[in-house]
């Protein structure tokens, strides 16, 4: 509305068990509609952005931005994010019924962890406004040897880092911080694997560009080792989204790939081969950007759908 004649690109949608339909609007509020297309609620409290993700207990886990802000002023100064103040990235639980369960600013999480030395420690001496960038948070819903159910790990593109944090404790479990470049959207494979989809993104002289081509990296805990999945297939298809880009590696090793910068997405089978490809391409023919496909899949999700689909056929009634 407040966009003049701009678009609000809906991201990220996700649809609960209770048929409820989530979504960002890229920097703005976060919006909850029924199977009827009616305002459930909507959250305008902070900006939203990037990623959602559910828990087990159909917790919403979003990123946003806190203003006011709330860390000192003579570090950070009083600006609005909007108006290139600092970006105060937080981490935001919220539940199903739009309640507010948990938030807290990612630089205090720095802080508080003994690394505030990557907010205000910058070689040039310049002020950065934006030294975090949180793009996702990734639920843990189970117990493991290497986290506990409740844990997050969260993604920040302009550390190239990615951590497990534990909201309980207020702890910084595991610091990753390559081979990955301005990363994206963090999965969990299963009780000892990450999956990490690198844009491999770097800031030359001639600005950031994608050195060579994304990639999904699988991380091991059990032997702190990295490794790139179906890397060739990537390479063959050019896949080189600079910002922004998801991936889902689905159990029986097919992969799931969004190019969200230039609107494609890909599917490629587990021995690497192209199944499908779609661009998101309008009848003017440019092509436009796409706002992180969720990809379902499991048994669970087809029947959140399918209850879905009987229960809209009576929104006319």
């Amino acid at each position: 509305r407040d966009s003049n004649n701009a678009r609000v690109i809906p991201t990220v949608p996700m649809l609960n068990k209770d048929l409820n339909l989530l979504f960002n609007q890229l920097e703005g509020p976060k919006t909850v509609i029924n199977e009827c297309s009616s305002l459930v609620y909507q959250i305008k409290d902070n900006i939203y952005h990037q990623s959602n993700n559910l828990d087990s207990e159909q917790n919403f886990w979003s990123p946003s931005y806190l203003y006011p802000i709330t860390k000192n002023k003579q570090k950070i100064g009083i600006k609005l994010r909007q108006n290139q103040g600092y970006f105060n990235d937080a981490i935001v639980k919220i539940s199903s019924s739009g309640d507010k369960v948990f938030e807290k600013s990612v630089s205090q999480i720095f802080i508080d962890n003994g690394l505030e030395y990557l907010l205000f420690s910058v070689g040039d001496s310049k002020f950065t406004v934006d030294p975090i960038h949180l793009n996702d948070i990734q639920p843990v819903n189970f117990d493991g040897e290497f986290w506990k159910k409740g844990d997050v790990f969260l993604s920040l593109r302009h550390q190239s880092m990615v951590l497990l944090y534990r909201p309980s404790t207020n702890e910084i479990l595991w610091k990753g911080t390559g081979p990955f470049f301005y990363q994206h959207d963090i999965d969990i494979l299963d009780d000892h694997r990450i999956s990490i989809f690198n844009n491999n993104a770097k800031t030359f002289s001639t600005g950031t560009t994608v050195d060579g081509t994304n990639e999904v990296l699988i991380y091991d805990f059990s032997n702190q080792r990295y490794s790139s999945y179906l890397r060739d297939s990537l390479i063959n298809q050019n896949v080189k989204t600079p910002k922004n880009g998801l991936h889902e590696i689905l159990p029986n090793g097919d992969l799931f790939i969004e190019e969200t910068d230039y609107g494609r997405t890909l599917y490629f089978n587990e021995d690497g081969s192209l199944r499908w490809t779609h661009v998101n391409r309008a009848e003017d023919g440019n092509v436009y950007l796409i706002g992180w496909s969720t990809i379902l899949f499991t048994q669970e999700d087809i029947q959140t759908v399918n209850n879905f689909l009987t229960n809209k056929g009576t929104c006319n009634e």
